[in-house]
């Protein structure tokens, strides 16, 4: 637990040299949130009965879970196999597993950092009051980015070198971020495109925490409980079988 913890503060800092992760992962959900408070805060989305401000912030928080998972766990990985950096740890008291559980560590703290963020703001500078309860939807969140978690490490085991994960990453995180409601409000996308975005398991993600948070059906919880269950337990089975450490 030492040598991860040890190697999480290293790996903290190299990610605080990289703009991106700071910018889209933190920086991103918080502008996101005023410019749709700005907009359109108050007013009913769509024929619901919650305002954008309430369907904005549980989706919000999902911004930073899809940040790490889809570019940041995966790129890392896959950029220390290129360069040997996996290899290499064999010969160190710090394993390559341990490398792994710290990129895992560093992402799950810059996503709570991100959460904690947009929660803040919301209560006590927007008026934000939730419906739901705080304990259901920290519960559900953390079950959102151990399932995403799972795609991410999936990825990272199956790209062979960078530059067919920064393809395979681009080509999940994008949609993930714009489809799935975690940025754009879902209620204001045309039914045909809330059918083929309900595909994606963060749409289900994100349905979850707007039903814990609005405490009302939003889509089917229970299927989505199952759903991101069954995503957590075959994403790290198959990425503990496929994954390569050079």
């Amino acid at each position: 637990m030492n040598k991860v913890l040890n190697l999480a503060k290293i790996e903290g800092k190299l990610a605080l040299r990289s703009i991106d992760g700071v910018l889209f992962g933190i920086g991103m959900p918080l502008g996101v949130l005023l410019l749709i408070t700005m907009i359109a805060g108050n007013k009913q989305a769509g024929n619901a009965s919650y305002t954008f401000l309430d369907s904005s912030f549980s989706s919000l928080l999902a911004v930073g879970i899809c940040a790490t998972a889809f570019m940041g766990i995966p790129l890392t990985i896959c950029d220390y196999r290129d360069k040997k950096i996996l290899k290499h740890f064999f010969v160190t008291p710090a394993s390559p597993g341990h490398l792994i559980a710290t990129q895992v560590v560093v992402a799950m703290v810059t996503a709570i950092i991100s959460a904690g963020l947009v929660a803040l703001v919301s209560v006590v500078f927007l008026g934000y009051r939730m419906r739901g309860s705080w304990g259901l939807l920290i519960a559900s969140y953390f079950l959102v980015m151990i399932a995403m978690y799972s795609l991410g490490l999936l990825i990272a085991s199956v790209c062979k070198n960078m530059k067919i994960a920064n393809l395979v990453c681009s080509l999940v995180y994008f949609p993930m971020l714009f489809l799935s409601g975690a940025v754009i409000p879902f209620e204001i996308f045309p039914e045909g495109m809330q059918k083929v975005a309900s595909v994606l398991p963060l749409t289900q993600g994100v349905q979850l925490l707007k039903s814990v948070s609005l405490n009302q059906p939003v889509g089917n919880p229970q299927f989505v409980l199952i759903l991101l269950g069954v995503i957590t337990v075959a994403g790290f089975g198959l990425a503990a079988k496929l994954f390569r450490w050079e």
